[in-house]
């Protein structure tokens, strides 16, 4: 069952999309058929739930082949769509939007969390708060196998650089530790110095930001020796590329702008089926 507030969502894209009708697939008046969604490469499906809905609220059969987290090859089909072409063309773009963007975010993930586990097997991957659909991209994130990290401001105290600046390391813990006994409190820092300071003044994580992989291995040593149970995140500079680097230096969590804000969605198209 699709959760109300994704029901909304979903509606408002394809109304976006729609506007007051498709003029061109209004031409096709009550012709019937069915059409299929098929793969142009090799991912690891995601939002299929969502894309289902998007074609049934406007009154369409749609036959699904596969489910998220399955790996698919190129020329895989991926779902059956059957019911009015004018219906099936207006939903066209927004369902694979959606279906393309998910999946590549957790393709994405899913390389990323096996690079990770291959080397530090309790190191997670974790998303950030640069989104473009929020709770789809975040969902998709966690069907990768990722973390999806804070989904919105109310869900972690994370002292930024900013409030850093404005209050001090020891003093914007302090006022974090007394807003709420329910809430972990987590802060960015940028230097070994200050990181052991947020650990000797409560702070329960301790994001490393744009420290290299070295700084990082040698941080997290110091850190654990003062405080066993802290956990550590390392997070800015970290690509496909060098993240195994980071997994080996013993960090906790390795979270990544970039598989939310700028994946590439993977390819897929829909084909009519004559």
């Amino acid at each position: 069952m699709i959760e109300i507030a994704a029901q909304r969502q979903l509606k408002r894209l394809l109304a976006e999309d729609i506007g007051f009708g498709d003029i061109t697939s209004q031409l096709l008046g009550g012709e019937t058929g069915s059409a299929y969604i098929v793969a142009k490469e090799a991912c690891v499906i995601s939002g299929l739930a969502y894309m289902k809905y998007l074609f049934e609220v406007r009154g369409l059969q749609i036959d699904l082949h596969v489910k998220d987290g399955d790996t698919v090859a190129k020329g895989d089909k991926i779902a059956d769509i059957s019911g009015y072409y004018k219906n099936i063309f207006e939903v066209e773009r927004t369902a694979l939007n959606l279906l393309t963007r998910m999946s590549g975010i957790t393709t994405e993930v899913k390389k990323l969390t096996e690079r990770v586990k291959g080397v530090n097997p309790a190191c997670r991957v974790a998303a950030t708060r640069k989104t473009v659909l929020r709770f789809f991209d975040k969902e998709a994130v966690i069907t990768g196998g990722g973390d999806s990290h804070r989904f919105r401001l109310d869900d972690l105290i994370l002292l930024k650089d900013n409030h850093v600046k404005v209050l001090g390391v020891e003093e914007a813990i302090r006022r974090a530790k007394l807003s709420s006994f329910s809430k972990k409190v987590e802060i960015e820092v940028s230097t070994k110095e200050d990181a052991v300071t947020a650990v000797t003044s409560g702070a329960d994580i301790v994001m490393l930001d744009n420290m290299g992989p070295g700084a990082v291995r040698e941080t997290v040593n110091i850190l654990k020796k003062v405080n066993p149970g802290v956990m550590v995140e390392a997070s800015g500079g970290i690509t496909d590329e060098n993240i195994e680097e980071y997994a080996e230096a013993g960090v906790d969590i390795i979270s990544l702008g970039y598989i939310t804000h700028s994946v590439r969605a993977v390819d897929m198209s829909l084909e009519v089926d004559l």
